[in-house]
């Protein structure tokens, strides 16, 4: 921590900058505590004045949030997938952040760096939405401004107590590194076997992409389920003939006929969303539903080059 200190008093806004861009580029390296450290260090006018220290951390978050959102306006939804796939929670990285961004729109960018994977998500997601320039760095300026406040505030009005527990820390050398590294290695354990419990519940049988086209070509007309988010029917267009689900499976239940087969598709990581569907779906009697592996991509690829739409005159109009 002294070296952390000592860092801050030569090069100042150089390591704040740099910290803060990292971070919101989306490495796992926490910038708060040199914020915090930044903000006590200009009060007793060791560092960078407060507004050189705001100014210059504001400038980070918005540079790398213009970068992902370029990244989101040019390559959508495959620029999320990869971001998800990094994730320590990529079975749910990109439904949770769609929710929000239905909810709220580009006003979410406000809180979304307070958000662990919303922070990195929430840029490429408003670019892929087709946000305007103009919209987003006016929220985006807004939540790096709040975010970096508020640390550079608690190092400020903390200033005092800063020194001590720095003090302490560098006192503990060695110990402490060791202590955090624990900490670190808990959390990834933790998330690991957090992951593993969510895969094993939503483990169920799944349909491939040829055994679909079996059935209809056998003449079966397998109802087709659209599982995806609001937000994600918008960035890429549902199956022809599908139904749309909209978040609320309820909705169906018993307007669907239990002699058909049904495939519920998504387009998250694990098909985890299609497969908590076709479970609840499954525990209602329809022993049919599956979840379709590889989702969305998937029938995209097999069905490139043909024009296949399933049809749903037999389905219950309330059931649409």
């Amino acid at each position: 921590m002294a070296n952390l200190i000592s860092l801050l008093q030569d090069y100042g806004v150089l390591i704040v900058f740099i910290v803060v861009l990292v971070e919101q580029m989306g490495a796992p390296i926490p910038a708060y505590p040199v914020l915090i450290v930044s903000g006590a260090l200009a009060v007793d006018g060791g560092g960078t004045s407060l507004a050189g220290v705001l100014a210059i951390s504001l400038a980070a978050c918005m540079l790398a949030d213009f970068f992902w959102f370029r990244a989101g306006r040019h390559y959508g939804k495959r620029i999320l997938k990869l971001l998800c796939r990094i994730s320590l929670s990529p079975d749910y990285c990109v439904s949770q952040t769609e929710d929000n961004f239905r909810k709220w729109g580009p006003k979410s960018l406000i809180v979304a760096k307070f958000i662990p994977g919303f922070n990195t998500i929430g840029p490429p997601l408003a670019g892929a939405m087709g946000t305007r320039v103009s919209v987003f760095f006016s929220y985006s300026a807004l939540g790096g401004l709040l975010w970096s406040l508020t640390g550079i505030s608690i190092g400020a009005y903390f200033h005092a107590n800063v020194d001590d527990v720095l003090d302490m820390l560098a006192t503990m050398g060695s110990t402490a590194l060791s202590v955090l590294g624990a900490l670190l290695a808990l959390f990834v354990l933790f998330k690991y076997v957090e992951r593993r419990r969510f895969q094993r519940a939503m483990r169920t049988e799944r349909i491939s992409v040829d055994q679909l086209k079996g059935l209809l070509a056998d003449g079966h007309e397998p109802i087709l389920i659209d599982a995806r988010s609001a937000t994600a029917q918008q960035m890429e267009p549902p199956v022809p003939g599908a139904l749309l689900l909209n978040g609320d499976p309820l909705r169906i239940i018993d307007a669907l006929p239990r002699d058909r087969h049904i495939v519920v598709y998504c387009s998250c990581p694990n098909d985890v969303t299609a497969a908590t569907v076709a479970k609840q779906l499954q525990q209602h009697g329809y022993t049919l539903a599956k979840p379709l592996h590889g989702g969305l991509e998937a029938w995209n690829t097999a069905f490139a080059d043909e024009r296949t739409v399933v049809v749903a005159e037999q389905i219950p109009a309330e059931a649409r």
